[in-house]
């Protein structure tokens, strides 16, 4: 199947979102295949080496799906893609489809290399990257070129990252006709064209445009344009006239940023690190979930404030915290004494485990030490900087609802439980 007409009639007369110097490296490849006269390639264009494009960077992406998104883009390749440089806006869309769908996918980059492509379709799609912020974070790096219609879909990530030798922008539209009639002459040849409609004609590329013609060319070019700048401006909240304003220029590394097109300047790994950065809940101060804790309420004809004189004895004098104990206290209790004691003995447990201190549980459940005590002198250590607290403190004691075993708040952890047996509680 012959594919290069339909090439042809998808270059010319049709609005396009292409960088200028990437649509005559086109025209110089497939000029003479589709009746154009030989084209040199321009000089200062380099198309992208994609030869290790989809090598896997580690483990760091587990969670994150990485899009490519390379040289020139169409609504359908025509199974035209292997070899010939041309991404599908139809590919991109099933890849955006299949990583919201998997639940092991976290958050999605768009990997941008691309100089544009055409129009039709591009709107579509970046709407559909619009919304799919609303589900996962999808973010998206200029990696280097993110040109026209690649910056139409880089636009619509929530955040735009931009390499710094990267650019963005041509914010623009721009379609060709090609008048081959000289050459038809030169060649002998003569083309009549028969048609009903005056307009049927138009841009006919074996005769000079009519003015007609260009006006109805210059009407879309015009139309699509208001659409690229509209579309632009409202996922990157700025004006539609500050848009328009580019002209359709290149903006590079922090010169992207300082226009507002793209919000920061790093590499696809910079991207990456900083999602997972994202995607990991930090881990709560120490110092902030002690203090945080709320005493259990209890009813007043149950509670027993602890006010016999005690003499405090060094337990752990190395730890920098002391125990107390008091023959008053560890006498034996009413009941009413137990429901004081099992509340508070599972609150300075609590309070140690997050501290890290759960060897210190035993000394205060026999002084029968005030949890507001227990907290007071658990953060007075970790305020003098104590050695010994410092080394103890386990980064991972963060509570953790979907782990109740090992969280120190829930009745299911298996220290609590040890410490209700000693007091005797169920």
């Amino acid at each position: 199947m012959n594919l290069l007409p339909h090439l042809a009639a998808r270059l010319f007369g049709a609005p396009l979102l292409i960088h200028r110097p990437k649509l005559d490296v086109i025209l110089s490849v497939l000029g003479t295949r589709v009746g154009l006269p030989d084209l040199s390639a321009p000089t200062g264009f380099v198309q992208p080496d994609r030869s290790a494009a989809h090598a896997d960077t580690g483990a760091a992406r587990s969670s994150i799906a990485v899009i490519p998104i390379y040289g020139t883009l169409v609504r359908r390749t025509q199974g035209l893609e292997a070899q010939s440089g041309l991404t599908s806006y139809a590919g991109i869309a099933q890849s955006l489809e299949t990583a919201l769908a998997d639940p092991s996918v976290a958050a999605i980059l768009l990997d941008i290399d691309s100089p544009g492509g055409e129009s039709s379709g591009v709107f579509d799609l970046a709407d559909r990257i619009r919304a799919a912020t609303t589900i996962k974070p999808v973010w998206a790096v200029a990696n280097d070129m993110a040109f026209s219609a690649a910056y139409a879909l880089g636009s619509a990530a929530s955040r735009l990252i931009v390499s710094r030798t990267g650019g963005v922008g041509s914010i623009g539209v721009i379609a060709m006709h090609v008048d081959q009639s000289v050459k038809d002459q030169q060649d002998g040849i003569a083309y009549t064209a028969v048609f009903a409609g005056d307009r049927k004609n138009d841009l006919n590329p074996h005769a000079p445009i009519s003015g007609e013609a260009h006006s109805f060319l210059q009407g879309e070019v015009n139309r699509i344009y208001d659409l690229f700048a509209t579309t632009v401006a409202k996922h990157r909240h700025m004006g539609v006239n500050t848009i328009k304003s580019t002209q359709a220029a290149l903006y590079f590394g922090a010169d992207a940023v300082a226009s507002g097109l793209a919000d920061d300047v790093g590499t696809l790994d910079d991207a990456i690190r900083q999602i997972n950065s994202m995607l990991t809940p930090p881990v709560p101060s120490l110092s902030r979930l002690l203090a945080s804790q709320t005493l259990p309420e209890t009813s007043p004809e149950k509670e027993i404030p602890m006010t016999q004189s005690v003499q405090p004895t060094p337990v752990l004098a190395q730890t920098g915290i002391n125990t107390t104990t008091s023959a008053a206290t560890a006498a034996a209790t009413s009941p009413a004494d137990s429901v004081f004691a099992v509340s508070d003995a599972i609150e300075v447990a609590q309070s140690c485990t997050l501290a890290g201190r759960t060897d210190l549980i035993a000394g205060f459940l026999e002084a029968k030490v005030a949890p507001s005590q227990v907290r007071s002198q658990l953060l007075t250590a970790m305020a003098q900087q104590s050695t010994e607290i410092v080394s103890r403190i386990d980064p991972n004691a963060a509570v953790r609802q979907e782990m109740a075993t090992s969280n120190p708040a829930s009745p299911d952890n298996p220290l609590i439980a040890a410490v209700k047996a000693r007091i005797g509680a169920r």
